[in-house]
């Protein structure tokens, strides 16, 4: 059975901090984080609004767009390292929000990698039977985890939601490979306590490695080659980091998809908001070849290479 995304959808805050907006609050400046991240602005959610919230958002947008009903939704997999609290997950919160009577829910914490690792597991259950629609959901609140005094991350991050239903797709369409991985070893690089706290150096250094090794790695289980890729949806999280992806696949950049200007990062939800963007751009057509990359907190890692189309 061919596994693919068969219906999208995204949620951001109206809520627009710019770079102007953080100088007033610290010692940063727009060209600083400009240059050294490509991040203009970012949402942020208000006190009203939390994960579960836009979650919601997105996923509705999602199942519309499937053309399917709630009840014909099978599984929820939320990808958040930010729920609304411990239990119940995002996920049955979404369950009951929809009236996804039928639907077995859990949450999936991988930091950035997490819509990876969740569209990996959804496509296990459709392939084998078991289901045939999994609502998979990449949500963050970045916001109340980051601390707004330290500028070397707080300039970084933003809030938002996207979804995908995962569903059978026509031959020749939907999931060609994929990659999954961790080393935990780096995870004192990445971490949060109360507030997100990152090693920036040996963060980037991992990234571009991973992301271009990860990259080749499922074009070649495909059996295809470099020049096979029509669009590249890196995990939005620093533009040098993304360029470096996109050189190591010899890509032009109007091939590779870049939100990270208007969103910043937004953790498992940055590729489905990215996804989202470029298809309703036109930048994404069917049939075209279209490779997924993230990497996040654990440390972890994801790649997928699909064929576009229902």
């Amino acid at each position: 059975m061919n596994v693919g995304i068969v219906g999208i959808g995204r949620y951001v805050p109206e809520n627009v901090v710019t770079n102007q907006d953080l100088e007033k609050r610290m010692d940063t400046s727009d060209e600083w984080i400009r240059t050294r991240t490509g991040i203009r602005e970012r949402r942020i959610a208000g006190d009203d609004i939390n994960t579960s919230h836009m979650a919601y958002f997105a996923a509705q947008k999602a199942i519309e767009d499937a053309g399917i009903q709630p009840e014909d939704i099978d599984l929820i997999l939320t990808a958040t390292v930010t729920p609304d609290q411990p239990f119940p997950t995002v996920s049955c919160m979404i369950q009951e929000q929809i009236g996804a009577k039928k639907a077995a829910a859990m949450d999936i914490s991988a930091a950035c990698s997490g819509l990876m690792y969740g569209m990996v597991t959804a496509k296990q259950f459709i392939e084998t039977g078991v289901y045939k629609y999994v609502l998979v959901i990449g949500a963050e609140k970045l916001s109340k985890i980051t601390d707004w005094e330290d500028r070397s991350t707080a300039v970084l991050f933003g809030d938002g939601a996207g979804a995908v239903v995962m569903g059978p797709v026509t031959d020749g369409r939907g999931i060609l490979s994929f990659e999954l991985g961790a080393d935990g070893s780096g995870g004192k690089f990445l971490y949060q306590e109360k507030y997100i706290c990152m090693n920036g150096r040996e963060v980037f250094k991992f990234a571009v490695r991973q992301m271009g090794e990860s990259a080749l790695n499922v074009i070649e289980k495909a059996g295809l080659s470099k020049e096979d890729v029509d669009f590249l949806i890196p995990h939005q999280a620093n533009i040098r980091i993304m360029e470096a992806a996109r050189q190591r696949l010899d890509l032009p950049i109007e091939k590779m998809s870049n939100t990270v200007g208007k969103y910043g990062n937004t953790s498992a939800a940055s590729i489905p908001i990215s996804l989202v963007e470029d298809l309703e751009a036109g930048r994404i057509k069917d049939d075209d070849i279209i490779l997924m990359v993230g990497f996040g907190g654990g440390l972890t890692w994801g790649a997928i290479l699909m064929k576009w189309g229902k």
